[in-house]
């Protein structure tokens, strides 16, 4: 917070509230900006926590984005517009649910508020931000959000151990830049990240095949593998939904069965199949080296991670959270590269949170950090 001269600890608290008055209406506007709403951005400057009856619009001007000019984008706004569609707005059932949304909104933007005082001193490694989840609480986000299910038991069957000969690995690989990565889908108010996963990596499996990369459906697994112990919005196993397009002997393409953020009644057909695969691997359990190799050599893989609060807010820089345990899980993502930022190692991971979450969709993961957040419990990919 900047200070307009000495003040006294009473003083010291209303520019306080102020200022964080002020913080809320910039980033509400800014949410308005990535809509096309506004033609400028606001942010916080000195003139922060000074008041005004009333705030002209270039209090809180950007000076490296000031062009101000409201006349012409009249024509440019959309006939109608709601955030609940778009993901920014937790369906509201009362006024006293609104009231509680505001007060899990505002105590985010103050969490956030203070990392990034602390990441501006050097105290870490990545940013978080306010995105469309920051009304939820961290058991909602859990909840609704993450719900990959984890076999008690570890299957021995199909684990696979790539052999340690292969040392010449490269430095960095990035599969977005080589043509194998689809873009990053907003899975909504559904546990259905487990099946985005998999049909990421059965995405990379058919580019690597056939040179073309198709997206695939994430909707055909949602509906149509419930009889493999997969249960829909409220979560999914991993190897479970490689199992089922195995015997299914197919996934259709995302375009003949789009995804609708909810269960519902089966509907593959053969003449929208666009991918397949004969069976599935699974890595040793912990092991980084081994996940690398197969990032290197086979391709995009399947994961599954331990989503902690602060990965909610994730906005960019290297997720580094030494609180992330491995013990536990409870997210499928899919590691689409790996590589070093000053210094840092990092795996490079698409969420399916949407492109307004972390770096356009993307985490970069720490690496060699003795299996932060459980990133190498459990990868598996698809085989031919």
């Amino acid at each position: 917070m900047h200070r307009t001269g000495n003040v006294i600890p009473e003083e010291e608290e209303q520019r306080r509230s102020v200022w964080e008055k002020n913080t809320l209406l910039i980033k509400a506007h800014n949410l308005e900006y990535e809509q096309g709403m506004h033609s400028y951005q606001p942010g916080m400057n000195h003139l922060g926590d000074m008041w005004l009856r009333r705030r002209p619009a270039w209090w809180f001007l950007r000076p490296d984005n000031n062009t101000f000019a409201l006349d012409d984008i009249a024509t440019k706004l959309p006939k109608a517009i709601d955030y609940r569609l778009l993901g920014y707005v937790t369906p509201v059932i009362n006024q006293e649910e609104e009231e509680q949304r505001r007060s899990v909104w505002e105590k985010n933007t103050l969490l956030i508020e203070a990392h990034n005082l602390e990441y501006e001193q050097g105290m870490h490694s990545y940013q978080p931000g306010m995105n469309h989840l920051g009304d939820m609480t961290a058991e909602e986000v859990a909840e609704k959000m993450t719900s990959l299910v984890v076999p008690q038991a570890r299957e021995t069957n199909n684990t696979f151990a790539l052999d340690d000969i292969a040392t010449k690995l490269p430095k960095a690989i990035d599969y977005r830049l080589l043509g194998f990565v689809t873009p990053v889908i907003n899975q909504g108010r559904c546990g259905s990240c487990w099946a985005f996963s998999v049909s990421g990596a059965m995405e990379g499996l058919m580019k690597r095949q056939t040179g073309k990369l198709v997206p695939l459906s994430p909707q055909n697994l949602l509906d149509c593998s419930s009889s493999y112990g997969n249960l829909g919005c409220n979560g999914g196993y991993l190897s479970k939904t490689f199992r089922y397009i195995i015997e299914n002997k197919g996934i259709d393409s995302d375009s003949s069965y789009p995804y609708e953020s909810r269960e519902g009644k089966c509907r593959y057909s053969v003449r929208g199949r666009a991918g397949y695969c004969w069976g599935f691997q699974i890595l040793r359990r912990g092991d980084e080296r081994a996940l690398q190799v197969a990032v290197a050599n086979v391709g995009p893989v399947s994961v599954s991670i331990n989503a902690l609060p602060s990965f909610q807010s994730y906005r960019g820089g290297v997720y580094d959270d030494p609180s992330c345990s491995s013990a536990e899980t409870n997210h499928a993502v899919l590691v689409v590269g790996y590589g070093t930022d000053r210094g840092k190692d990092f795996w490079l991971v698409k969420n399916s949170w949407g492109t307004d979450w972390g770096e356009s969709g993307f985490v970069r993961m720490a690496r060699n950090r003795n299996n932060q957040c459980g990133i190498a419990n459990r990868p598996m990919y698809p085989t031919m």
